[in-house]
């Protein structure tokens, strides 16, 4: 939609309490790691004895430009990667469990949800947490490490409020289970994940099956919903680049109301990059607003009224865009870049493989900041990671044929196989018990 700047009838941005009206997408990573950090009005961040967090890591990213990805992907073409073995340089240094935990990055809108009284601006808010949970994707074109059997991972982060744990409950298919609550008891936000990859020539997609849930305990609510497709292109030559597209249906359903969120493709000419467009309707499906933006940047609401003017006087004030197109064409196809020093990480993702002295006697010994190869790779020994990540998975496979040789089923320790209470789905349950701290039965993983 053009002439954004000019539709004043738009509340106000629902990725924060204030206007982003004006932000880049060069600034908004930051600027959103900002706003969450004023939300808690200064408080000091404290994770398992942290109390200032790291804002670098320890060694910059791997240059990939001596390595042909060609070499091992054109023989799978429309097949799924799960079973792919990739060099360890295409890898980002955190595992999937940890990439999980970058949904919990913007919880102060959950936060803002609780406080609201109204179930529409409740749902306006929601919207605006699902789009943020896919947008520290924007720019992250390194794979993260895939879970063994039995990972785990914690976070504790008491100046944002919630607790989290993780588990990789089954490795074919690979499933990572995790449950987050409130410190104060105001939600528990939940799911399991089921990332399926494809390799179509060109692109990798990820297709991450599997249900998300939240629930508002003030307000007696549950809302469910999926994530759309991911889409990483020019994987052989040229400029790696990121979008997401599919429908998102966030369902209330205490209240019977719902938003549909359509992530547009590209398009031909890169019009739609980055576009989130959709609408929020009560039990009579009646259109109570729109709901619009990018999900690199900000959504924005809006009567659905007040919209479908602004869409007709746009139409007649069209003019010819074809130099306007050329532009957005050539920011999506445009030339290998310079590598990023730090995997384009976010700041929140920046710690979430901090570890500290201290931290190892506390962490579960299957916590994912204790895996050899991630850290060898964080710390800048490729060589190391690259042994490491192949000792770790032989471990594996030999400790599954010694299972098999017994006639013994692998058993998850903090997670177990249920049905989601809103859905009626398949899902995978949190069992309790993670933080009263008693590890004398994990596996030995590492």
């Amino acid at each position: 939609m053009n002439n954004e700047d000019e539709f004043y009838d738009a509340v106000t941005g629902l990725d924060s309490d204030e206007s982003c009206e004006g932000t880049s997408e060069a600034s908004f990573k930051d600027a959103v790691v900002y706003d969450g950090a004023q939300k808690n009005n200064g408080a000091v961040p404290q994770e398992n004895g942290i109390k200032k967090h790291r804002s670098s890591l320890p060694a910059p990213m791997f240059s990939r430009n001596d390595f042909s990805v060609w070499s091992i992907l054109k023989k799978c073409i429309g097949l799924e990667l799960s079973k792919i073995t990739m060099p360890i340089v295409f890898n980002e240094p955190l595992s999937f469990l940890q990439r999980i935990s970058e949904y919990m990055e913007h919880t102060y809108l959950i936060q803002k949800a609780c406080s609201q009284s109204d179930s529409i601006e409740r749902m306006q808010t929601i919207a605006a947490f699902a789009v943020s949970a896919v947008a520290s994707q924007w720019d992250r074109t390194g794979k993260p490490f895939n879970p063994l059997l039995g990972e785990t991972y914690e976070l504790t982060r008491e100046d944002q409020g919630f607790r989290l744990i993780s588990e990789q409950v089954s490795h074919h298919p690979p499933i990572s289970a995790f449950h987050t609550e409130s410190l104060t008891g105001d939600f528990v936000f939940h799911g399991s994940i089921y990332p399926k990859l494809k390799f179509w020539g060109k692109s990798v997609e990820a297709e991450p099956k599997g249900t998300i849930t939240l629930e508002l305990h003030k307000h007696k609510e549950a809302y469910t919903w999926t994530n759309p497709f991911c889409c990483v292109h020019n994987i052989i030559l040229g400029k790696l680049w990121i979008e997401q597209y599919g429908t998102v249906e966030i369902v209330n359903h205490s209240t019977g109301e719902k938003c549909v969120l359509n992530f547009k493709p590209c398009g031909m000419f890169g019009k739609e990059l980055h576009r989130v467009e959709g609408y929020i309707q009560d039990k009579s499906k009646k259109k109570r607003c729109v709901i619009y933006g990018k999900w690199t940047e900000c959504m924005w609401s809006v009567d659905p009224q007040v919209y479908e003017a602004h869409r007709k006087f746009d139409k007649k004030g069209t003019t010819d865009t074809r130099k306007q197109k050329q532009e957005e064409t050539e920011s999506v196809n445009e030339d290998a870049d310079e590598m990023p020093e730090m995997y384009n990480f976010t700041n929140f993702a920046m710690t979430l493989n901090e570890l500290v002295p201290g931290m190892e006697g506390v962490l579960a010994p299957t916590d994912c900041r204790l895996r050899p190869d991630i850290r060898a790779m964080e710390n800048g020994n490729i060589d190391e990671a690259s042994r490491e990540k192949e000792r770790l998975e032989e471990k594996q496979r030999a400790a599954r044929k010694e299972r098999a040789k017994d006639g013994e089923e692998w058993s998850t320790r903090w997670f177990q196989l249920g049905t989601n209470p809103y859905t009626g789905s398949q899902d995978w349950i949190y069992s309790g018990g993670y933080f009263d701290r008693k590890y004398t039965d994990c596996p030995d993983i590492y």
